[in-house]
């Protein structure tokens, strides 16, 4: 029986039976590889596909998508913000008025000029002070997750009590090192994290993005919250700056400006549900990964500085935790063959394109010597490419460092429980243990 890689490498026809339907909301409820195969059918038919629009009750509608699903038409999406608009929202459903006006607007749904001069203010805010230090915290955290893990796994012996790897690990590190960096008072953080978690949701199916955005609401509630902490935070900082990066966003002079409350709100926000949800899911699918792929611990294990970054390439690649971003046509536009109008929307698709056959050898392979390894789990490239790259790669190496040097014998003991969403690869929980190795 040939795979799908191979009956596109030998005859590009279009497979056979129903095409698969991403705007169905109960294709997000099927189980993770199945909706894997499904990407990789329509990678074969001619792409981009769309996608009608449906019923969202009380007689509304959403309105239709075109599916970007192959590797080349995602990076030439990404790269060409002038044509493919992240405003007014890539999230889907994109943001109601009211809510952006309230918040305002974050980095992830704004486009030019303002995205720019946004951008250049938090990118000039990480100082090589500020960087330094912060890679000697994420070696403390992460050591001290570790501490935990081993006193309350019982250090060498099998732990009887196998808990949560994401609640007491995955969780911890990425939370802890951006509280730190921020410059969170330790009083505040039970709160925030309360208010990170309710603010994500576990509704998932596109549920967790709608809720959001809608009032009333537990997840708009705890968004206003948290900002609001942090804005107080800010102005206490304008009077009384510190070393921290609050004090450094609110007193930047980048053509004259710096971070508004408001802004620093919509940032730490941002921080907080998208980088922390983020780091956490590819660290939970990376024990997952190195659990199922022995062979490929084994090789990470025994030269940890030689293969600890392509093991990180490859996690996030294979996990993708963030499934898709939207944007709309600025004008009509000709791409791959199709063309596209003014106001049309479309989604791009990382999930898919980091599968794509025709850039990724054996692309449902675990690989952690994979290279090149162009995938585009932190976007396809242009002004939107993630800002938390480098923070998030030096969170998972310093953790899997602590947790392969020191827990050798750490593993899953079961799947990760997957929350169904069409916007994240989001773990809920996985089950662990702390072993001989």
């Amino acid at each position: 029986m040939t795979t799908l890689a191979e009956q596109a490498a030998v005859g590009g026809e279009k497979p056979e039976g129903p095409r698969p339907d991403l705007g169905d909301p109960s294709f997000w409820q099927r189980p993770h590889a199945e909706r894997l195969h499904a990407f990789a059918l329509l990678r074969q038919w001619e792409a981009p596909q769309y996608f009608v629009e449906r019923e969202k009750g009380r007689g509304r509608r959403e309105r239709g998508f075109h599916a970007l699903v192959t590797h080349a038409d995602v990076v030439e999406a990404s790269r060409n913000p002038e044509v493919f608009a992240s405003a007014p929202g890539a999230t889907t459903p994109e943001p109601a008025r009211w809510v952006r006006a309230l918040f305002g607007d974050s980095l992830v749904n704004l486009d030019g000029p303002s995205h720019a001069q946004l951008r250049r203010i938090v990118s000039r805010s990480f100082t090589p002070r500020i960087l330094g230090r912060t890679e000697e915290d994420i070696r403390a955290v992460a050591a001290r997750i570790v501490d935990d893990v081993l006193a309350d796994g019982g250090g060498a012996a099998l732990s009887d009590r196998p808990g949560d790897f994401v609640t007491a690990v995955a969780s911890r590190m990425p939370f802890e090192v951006i509280c730190n960096l921020m410059g969170i008072p330790e009083k505040e953080r039970p709160a925030i994290l309360g208010q990170v978690n309710r603010a994500s949701g576990d509704t998932g199916v596109a549920r967790a993005a709608r809720d959001r955005f809608r009032m009333p609401g537990k997840g708009l509630r705890a968004l206003a919250s948290m900002q609001g902490m942090v804005a107080d935070l800010g102005r206490e900082r304008r009077r009384n700056p510190t070393d921290d990066l609050i004090s450094m966003l609110v007193s930047a002079d980048v053509d004259g400006q710096a971070l508004t409350g408001r802004q620093l709100g919509a940032f730490f926000s941002l921080l907080m549900v998208a980088g922390v949800e983020t780091t956490r899911n590819a660290i939970a699918h990376g024990l997952d990964l190195l659990t199922r792929h022995p062979e490929q611990r084994a090789l990470l294990m025994g030269d940890f500085d030689r293969y600890a970054d392509g093991a990180t390439e490859e996690i996030v690649r294979h996990s993708t935790p963030i499934i898709q971003f939207r944007r709309t046509l600025t004008r009509d536009h000709r791409m791959n063959g199709h063309t596209f109008r003014k106001g049309d929307k479309v989604v791009l698709f990382y999930a898919s394109a980091n599968r794509d056959e025709t850039v990724f050898t054996d692309p449902d392979a675990f690989d952690i010597t994979r290279s090149p390894n162009p995938h585009v789990g932190y976007g396809g490239g242009g002004p939107h490419y993630c800002l938390g790259t480098y923070l998030a790669k030096q969170e998972m190496k310093a953790l899997f460092r602590e947790l392969l040097t020191r827990a050798p014998g750490l593993r899953a003991t079961a799947a990760p429980v997957l929350v169904p969403s069409n916007f994240d690869n989001r773990v809920r929980s996985m089950p662990y243990a702390v072993g001989t190795g």
